[in-house]
């Protein structure tokens, strides 16, 4: 996880947004990631996203089975969807949508469309790991007098 949250920190001194993940598998990490959204115009680079395509090439598959994916933070629903159809085997993040939110990342109405079946029912294990330097990422973007608000 402090890897997660040092991928995080250092995107945005890289003028990427506050948000890092690592792709793990047998205790190994497969790749990196971090958020690219404003850097690269694209809404879909999110730090997961990016930390999954780059482990999809990695490994040679579509399919992370057998992975765990880390990630700075609670994934977005499109992330959280995204690592479903990767079919990776875990999910452990630390700052949640509320962290997010403060730091002006408020995603909670997207969120509200997937809060209708219990995650127990979810084929995928989803964990929030909490750390007391949760918010370093959101903190340093906050710091940061040139940051694309978005």
């Amino acid at each position: 996880m402090d890897e997660a949250i040092r991928l995080a920190t250092n995107s945005v001194m890289n003028g990427g947004g506050p948000f890092g993940a690592l792709i793990a598998k047998d205790g190994e990490i497969v790749a990196l990631g971090n958020n690219q959204v404003t850097a690269t115009l694209d809404p879909t680079a999110h730090a997961e996203v990016s930390a999954m395509r780059a482990a999809c090439k990695q490994l040679g598959t579509f399919s992370l089975e057998g992975c765990v994916l880390v990630t700075s933070c609670e994934p977005c629903p499109m992330c959280l969807s995204s690592a479903l159809w990767a079919r990776v085997d875990r999910i452990v993040y630390c700052a949640d949508r509320h962290d997010a939110a403060v730091a002006g990342f408020d995603d909670r109405k997207f969120y509200d469309l997937f809060d209708k079946k219990p995650q127990s029912m979810w084929p995928t294990r989803v964990e929030q790991l909490d750390l007391p330097h949760r918010t370093a990422p959101f903190d340093a973007w906050l710091a940061k007098a040139d940051r694309v608000d978005y």
